[in-house]
């Protein structure tokens, strides 16, 4: 064990022991960095290893090539990785969190890229839009605000993995309608747990070339809301 309280916490979770010094030691740094500013709201391994657990629990809907926006800390697209092999960008608009990012991965032995900007613009760039297999969005804004962010980094026949908590009959019923407006269709939905599920949205055509909207609308103004 590393003597930090990281792999036990792991261990009792039912990782297994690669993966878990690999997770223990990604705690530890952004532990560390976010003394220094604020990287996450987690302020403790106790907090820290259930983001940790919950990004895991999307592992099966992912496929290479795969982007996550929003990255933050790097949750989920980070463990994801140590999880997978996958080789994520990572899509981080705050310059001190995408340097961040970017120390990690030759800290922890990873391989990826760090996209230093807006999801806004990053979607209009055309190395990255409707480039990617699968996608994912933790933690950022309303279900169809995240579609329209997403979606159009996502390819045809790929998918975008949306992580959400409990969500009312209005906003399941928003992003259906917004998922057809972007060029896909909401597929299937998985529950974990009482109060977390994972939502599949398919891409299935291209994402009309005006969406996203520009920087901060689909937060303010969620498509179908």
């Amino acid at each position: 064990m590393t003597g930090t309280p990281f792999e036990p916490l792991l261990e009792r979770a039912g990782i297994e022991a690669p993966l878990r010094a690999r997770l223990a030691r990604y705690g530890e740094l952004v532990l560390e960095a976010n003394s220094r500013f604020n990287l996450t709201g987690a302020k403790s391994p106790e907090e820290l290893v259930a983001h940790l657990l919950d990004s895991l629990t999307i592992v099966p809907y992912l496929r290479e090539p795969y982007v996550d926006l929003g990255s933050g800390a790097g949750l989920p697209a980070i463990p994801v990785a140590l999880a997978t092999g996958l080789e994520p960008t990572l899509v981080e608009a705050t310059a001190k969190k995408a340097r961040f990012l970017e120390s990690l991965f030759d800290r922890i032995g990873l391989r990826g890229r760090v996209v230093a900007q807006r999801a806004e613009f990053a979607a209009h760039d055309a190395d990255l839009r409707e480039r990617f297999a699968s996608g994912t969005a933790r933690g950022v804004a309303t279900a169809p605000a995240v579609a329209e962010l997403l979606l159009p980094f996502i390819r045809p026949e790929g998918v975008a993995v949306l992580q959400r908590g409990r969500l009312d009959a209005g906003e399941r019923t928003a992003l259906e309608d917004a998922s057809l407006v972007l060029g896909a269709r909401l597929e299937a939905e998985a529950e974990i747990g009482v109060e977390r599920r994972i939502l599949l949205v398919r891409k299935l055509t291209a994402t009309p070339a005006r969406f996203p909207r520009r920087a901060g609308v689909p937060e303010k103004r969620p498509l179908c809301s």
